[in-house]
């Protein structure tokens, strides 16, 4: 890394000593590095259909079936993916500053996984199912096998006999309520917010940035291309983020020690 950049991160570990409140926005970029493929990409019967035909609640009333096959092809795609140094340098960071919160468009699980505890997700988690008549949320992994999916089968509630679906949000639904208006008023009083491997142009998650730097953040972005806010940051690093993300971590470690030397 060249002494310019050094001298970003250097500074930006400075911007987070002492009691400051850091938010991160990740979005598909950062799982990319892990190997999670868009649910755009091409493969098979898939390629016949657009997203937006499938991942809709009209879709999933006329043909469920053919819904559930879809989330299962998805479901398979990620089930050895792993996080990467750049999830888990985000869960580091969570330890190494007094308040830290991660926003996540990204539904794969992985900044759990990575060890991520207070986690926003905006757009759901591809590891739950809910109900689609009673609204209850099932994990995956500690519910009865019954709730996985069998080909040519609807699954069903365990405890309402409904219609179960993946915890996702769908195109035309509105983001989770709680998860949005969290989200906003974590980028309102953050003092450091990042936004990391995201297009920032959908919303209402681009505009939480915005917001954050409109009340006065300092706002990092971490993505490979330029976007829209990239002209508003204070902090640009145009690399993957499981390359800069631990050298941030390892600079903020630094000035620690050195201010409690």
């Amino acid at each position: 890394m060249d002494r310019q950049a050094s001298d970003k991160i250097a500074a930006l570990a400075e911007q987070m000593l002492g009691e400051k409140r850091v938010c991160a926005l990740t979005g598909a970029g950062v799982s990319r590095e892990s190997g999670v493929p868009t649910f755009r990409d091409e493969d098979g019967l898939w390629k016949k259909f657009r997203p937006e035909e499938l991942a809709n609640v009209q879709a999933f009333l006329s043909n469920p079936v053919r819904v559930w096959e879809w989330y299962d092809w998805r479901r398979q795609l990620i089930a050895d993916v792993t996080p990467n140094p750049g999830h888990v340098a985000l869960a580091e960071l969570e330890q190494l500053v007094s308040h830290f919160v991660l926003i996540t468009q990204n539904v794969d699980n992985l900044h759990r996984q990575a060890g991520s505890r207070d986690v926003i997700e905006l757009h759901g988690n591809i590891r739950r199912n809910k109900c689609f008549d009673c609204n209850t949320v099932f994990q995956l992994e500690s519910q009865e096998s019954r709730l996985e999916f069998v080909p040519g089968e609807l699954p069903r509630c365990p405890a309402c006999g409904g219609r179960l679906r993946p915890d996702v949000v769908w195109f035309g639904e509105n983001l989770p309520a709680e998860a949005i208006d969290r989200a906003w008023s974590e980028a309102e009083r953050c003092d450091v917010f990042f936004s990391i491997g995201t297009s920032a142009i959908v919303y209402p998650a681009a505009a939480l940035p915005q917001v954050a730097k409109a009340a006065g953040a300092f706002l990092v972005e971490v993505n490979l291309k330029a976007t829209e806010l990239t002209p508003f940051a204070d902090v640009v690093f145009h690399e993957e983020s499981g390359h800069v993300l631990p050298l941030i971590v390892t600079a903020l470690k630094s000035a620690r020690r050195e201010a409690q030397a």
